[in-house]
């Protein structure tokens, strides 16, 4: 045991002393740098002095320029450093500022949902007050009731007033020789015919990406700042359809699906419908093209309100559209209410409005990526348009130029190619990928934008910037600029210096934003 001992002794005090070696050793090494070979008797100052009587004119020449370079080198360093100091601690202080923000937002909602709560309870005790005598109260829609529902009276008035004007008024679109357009002169029909007749004014970019947003998904975003022509845009296309688009204006209270599709009141037994559901109940009577437009749609969150519609058109069997309204049918129920649910048609586009500012939420990517997203940000130049008549066009020929674009124009081996090399440049460089859905997307997008009337390479520059450039908004992008030049020039190379502006001009604006 003292053997032991002793050498455990012996063992910390060597290590102890090599360590004060080691320090020592680097101390002086630091102070010989720092002091001693300035001043010392074979220091910098005195190695200098002894030289410079031998110098020349030439030399002091090149001394004042190497000492120029020099403290200019360091300055540069210094202000480097300092500058990345100064970044580094303004991007923790956006983290700290972000985080508190998202626990604000997250406390509000909580006091929403107790507001909810306490209306909800409010209403149930007046209910249980009036009892039988149900004259005051008040539909969804704001109109009033007749109390309870009689026994053999529907409980969804509205869906049946649906059913009986299509009995009594069958839609049928009747097409002529002057409607059968291909899709290149559907877009120029478009924009005589909105720039002549409703002063609304668009490009053929903005209609060409419209129409090849509809071949892609059922959901269209029309975002940008406000006043360019997101609403009127849908607008005028029901106008050139000849079946006037819905135009729902999203509330910022809506949390649930209830607020879109309506709910069954337990009292009176009846459907308090909305007019999102009779817009799409009555999509199945018709056989054009119906939009449905969720006006400034990132109000409230869209995932929140519309998440089962999202989930059910992602099933690739059409059939399986369903949406549940109510759990059990009854013989009153809407012809086209079948066990209690409703089929989303094909002719039906959802359309969504966003404006990008404070009093609005993020769309998130699980929107973004079923969604095809125009950008309206500025409006187009007047358009001196003959009087152009709009046209009589029934869905299923818009949906044949659509099939007939897809089979059509393929994506060249070049241009498939290219995107699988820029593809994995992305993902090294940036940890995104393009998802299985993102290349549906853009096999079906881009061959309907060729038939509209531009190239290949337009269509994958809208793409990729609007389905994987626009992710890259949520990354550090301050230690991404190197990255973001090295994507530029790799589109330069793979594409050329005239293609992709639209991608590079993104990436510019990502650029600023670091």
């Amino acid at each position: 045991m003292s053997g032991f001992a002793q050498w455990y002794v012996r063992f910390l005090g060597d290590l102890w002393n090599n360590i004060k070696e080691w320090f020592t050793a680097h101390i002086n090494i630091i102070v010989k740098i720092f002091y001693g070979d300035w001043a010392g008797g074979e220091g910098y100052f005195n190695v200098f002095k002894n030289s410079i009587g031998e110098w020349n004119a030439l030399d002091y020449i090149v001394f004042i320029l190497v000492l120029i370079i020099n403290v200019g080198f360091v300055t540069l360093l210094f202000v480097l450093l300092f500058q990345l100091i100064r970044r580094y601690i303004k991007f923790n202080k956006r983290e700290i500022d972000k985080d508190s923000l998202i626990e604000e937002v997250s406390l509000l909602n909580q006091k929403v949902v107790e507001l909810i709560d306490e209306k909800n309870k409010i209403l149930a005790m007046r209910v249980s007050q009036i009892g039988a005598g149900t004259q005051g109260l008040v539909d969804y829609d704001g109109s009033a009731t007749s109390g309870k529902k009689k026994e053999n009276e529907s409980r969804f008035s509205k869906l049946i007033q649906v059913d009986q004007l299509a009995a009594e008024n069958p839609q049928i679109t009747v097409m002529t020789q002057n409607d059968m357009l291909d899709l290149s002169d559907l877009v120029d029909r478009f924009i005589g015919f909105s720039a002549s007749q409703l002063k609304l004014f668009y490009t053929r970019e903005i209609i060409a990406r419209w129409f090849a947003g509809l071949a892609t998904s059922k959901v269209l975003i029309l975002e940008g700042i406000s006043g360019t022509g997101k609403t009127s845009l849908p607008y005028a296309m029901g106008k050139f359809f000849q079946h006037d688009a819905s135009i729902i204006s999203v509330q910022p209270s809506w949390r649930d699906r209830a607020e879109l599709l309506g709910y069954l009141n337990e009292f009176t037994k009846r459907f308090n419908e909305t007019d999102f559901l009779k817009s799409v109940y009555a999509a199945s009577y018709s056989d054009t093209i119906n939009i449905i437009v969720l006006d400034e749609m990132n109000l409230a969150r869209i995932e929140y309100y519309f998440a089962e519609f999202l989930s059910v058109m992602e099933m690739p069997d059409t059939n399986e559209w369903k949406i549940d309204i109510v759990p059990v049918s009854e013989p009153t129920d809407p012809k086209n209410l079948i066990n209690g649910k409703i089929l989303i048609p094909q002719n039906l586009w959802f359309v969504g409005t966003a404006n990008k500012d404070d009093s609005t939420f993020t769309i998130t990517d699980k929107v973004y990526d079923r969604a095809v997203a125009i950008s309206i940000n500025k409006k187009a130049d007047f358009i001196d348009a003959p009087y152009t008549e709009n046209v009589n066009m029934t869905f299923e020929y818009l949906d044949d130029l659509f099939k007939r674009a897809q089979n059509g124009y393929q994506l060249s081996d070049i241009a498939e190619s290219a995107f699988e090399e820029l593809d994995q440049f992305i993902q090294d460089k940036f940890k995104i990928a393009f998802g299985n859905r993102i290349m549906k997307q853009i096999k079906l997008f881009v061959p309907v934008y060729m038939a509209c009337g531009f190239s290949e390479f337009d269509g994958l520059d809208y793409m990729l910037t609007y389905k994987i450039l626009r992710k890259f908004e949520m990354l550090n992008l301050t230690f991404l600029k190197k990255e973001l030049d090295e994507l530029t020039l790799l589109l330069d190379k793979l594409f050329g210096r005239d293609q992709f502006k639209v991608s590079k001009q993104f990436i510019q604006d990502l650029k600023k934003l670091s």
